[in-house]
């Protein structure tokens, strides 16, 4: 039996490499665990969206090319919690910790 342990959800069309590490690590800082997921769909709001639905934390990120977003499930697709086009790295890595952070029900950075 294979048994899948709760994860932040990334889904990715072609994502920037540093961005991505980067939101990676802001997830890790935070403790919780996270899987990268290339995405059919090349539109953000669909990555995020589907992302935060298929994950069983309800959190997901979609990164699309330089573009990068976070969605929380029961959020209308578009209306993302946080957008950036071209973020620095302090944005990815803030984004990558929120996203854990709203699970743990604890205030954003």
């Amino acid at each position: 039996m294979i048994i899948k342990r709760p994860s932040i959800f990334i889904y990715t069309n072609e994502p920037d490499r540093d961005f991505l590490r980067e939101v990676c690590a802001g997830i890790e800082e935070e403790g919780v665990f996270y899987e990268i997921i290339p995405g059919e769909a090349a539109d953000l709001d669909e990555l995020a969206y589907d992302a935060a639905n298929d994950s069983m934390l309800g959190s997901g990120v979609g990164i699309s090319g330089t573009d990068i977003a976070m969605q929380m499930r029961g959020i209308a697709k578009g209306r993302n919690v946080e957008v950036y086009h071209m973020p620095t790295y302090e944005q990815c890595r803030r984004l990558g910790a929120n996203s854990a952070r709203a699970i743990k029900k604890q205030s954003f950075k």
